[in-house]
């Protein structure tokens, strides 16, 4: 459905909606899941009036961004269960850049707590009817029941939600690395307390891409809708550049960004311009710092690619979305991608997304938006990634259309309004008592 059509038919009803929003995770200055839903929550408070329940911890940072339209934040105090279970998590993960799977598990109470902690909030105003619907934005995650879904009497959202993507096996010693070793626990989580009655109340499911609807179809028949988590900023990530991606004869700039972490797999990136005459010329600047920092410096220096390959550090978004207006090729080959709002960010701002043909960056790149590239063993995937970089030198003109593609692709689907007006609609459905039905073109 085009912006224009959502905006019509949410224009049709003039009462403003009172939404009470769950995000645990809302946070302006943090990135990944934190500031997807703090974007997300600023533009619901565009078309809606919005208190958000979120963690103290998230006080600082939002009370620095100064107040949001339309946006009333409450923050609620767990850490008396939080803290000790954070520094136990921690300890059994080396740290916080790996062991997410055991991140997830480790936070089944604290979270539990968070809840309970909004219902003893919130309980009053929520029987006096001072709220249409409840909606959890964050946790994002389908393991982590809500104490709150089976208490309430107006309808009850969860989404967007996004996991059950497998590692693949070509890379079981990344998921070693990863020490993803509990992730064979997951499916322990349907049978946790709250578990069945979340998704048994829940109104309405929001999950992001087909390897998510899969897991929760079963879970809530026929109230499950394809609702990616991620989304972008227009006012930071946007295509006002000086020239198209792979315009001219080049040379041609790639770039990676992300966590160096195992799963990203940033050294397949960097290999694959090691011994490539064919990319002889090009650079490929990484973004981004991790543990995998010191493998990747190694293999440049043993491979000669001093001046080829270009470390940047860690870059604020706004200095990340002008390198994307500046670059042609956007190299991702992290292979276990839920959501990939790096990847719709890329492509915003015009550039061409080489990506692993697999989870959220394959469908999104997919239909000749980018190159997707299938996964195979290490090698094989290297070469792989080469021969993709390779084609686009060799022919600039498909690569630019892909570029162009998936930028139209993003503008259409991915703003933050964009997605709250469609958000909108989905709870004027709910309050009318219509059957859900997919409102969302995220082929």
């Amino acid at each position: 459905m085009a912006g224009t059509d959502l905006a019509r038919e949410s224009g049709g009803n003039d009462k403003r909606l009172s939404i009470l929003l769950l995000a645990d995770d809302c946070n302006p200055e943090w990135p990944s899941l934190p500031i997807v839903g703090y974007k997300y929550t600023l533009a619901l408070g565009r078309v809606a009036r919005v208190v958000v329940a979120t963690h103290v911890r998230n006080r600082e940072n939002i009370e620095k961004a100064g107040p949001q339209p339309g946006v009333e934040f409450v923050f609620l105090d767990n850490e008396r269960v939080a803290a000790p279970i954070y520094r136990l998590a921690t300890w059994l993960r080396g740290g916080s850049e790996v062991a997410w799977s055991t991140n997830m598990i480790m936070q089944y109470l604290p979270y539990l707590a968070f809840e309970r902690e909004a219902w003893k909030h919130f309980r009053k105003e929520l029987r006096a009817g001072g709220f249409d619907l409840v909606h959890r934005i964050t946790p994002m995650t389908p393991t982590l029941p809500s104490y709150i879904a089976g208490k309430l009497a107006v309808p009850f959202v969860i989404g967007p939600l996004n996991g059950n993507l497998p590692w693949p096996r070509e890379f079981r010693s990344e998921q070693k690395r990863e020490r993803e070793r509990l992730r064979v626990l997951r499916n322990v989580a349907k049978h946790l307390p709250y578990a069945r009655k979340t998704y048994a109340r829940a109104a309405l499911v929001l999950a992001g891409f087909e390897h998510t609807m899969q897991e929760l179809r079963p879970l809530a028949p026929d109230r499950v809708v394809n609702f990616p988590e991620i989304g972008y900023d227009p006012a930071i990530f946007h295509a006002a550049r000086k020239a198209p991606a792979f315009a001219g004869p080049g040379p041609y700039r790639f770039l990676f960004a992300g966590r160096l972490v195992p799963y990203k797999l940033p050294d397949v990136a960097v290999l694959a311009f090691a011994d490539a005459p064919e990319l002889a010329g090009h650079s490929l600047h990484i973004v981004g710092d991790g543990p995998e920092m010191a493998r990747l410096r190694e293999i440049v220096a043993s491979r000669g690619l001093q001046d080829i390959v270009h470390f940047e550090g860690r870059r604020s978004q706004a200095e990340l979305a002008q390198m994307m207006r500046d670059f042609d090729g956007f190299v991702f080959p992290s292979i276990r991608e839920l959501g990939a709002g790096v990847v719709i960010e890329a492509m915003a701002c015009g550039m061409t997304c080489f990506v692993a043909d697999y989870g959220a960056p394959g469908h999104l790149a997919g239909r000749g938006r980018g190159v997707t590239v299938p996964i195979r063993e290490h090698a094989g995937y290297v070469a792989a990634f080469r021969q993709a970089l390779a084609g686009a030198v060799a022919d600039p003109a498909t690569a630019s259309a892909q570029a162009a593609a998936g930028q139209s692709y993003a503008e259409t689907l991915y703003p933050w309004d964009r997605k709250a007006q469609e958000t909108m609609l989905y709870y004027r459905d709910l309050l009318a008592g219509w059957p859900v039905r997919d409102r969302g073109d995220y082929d």
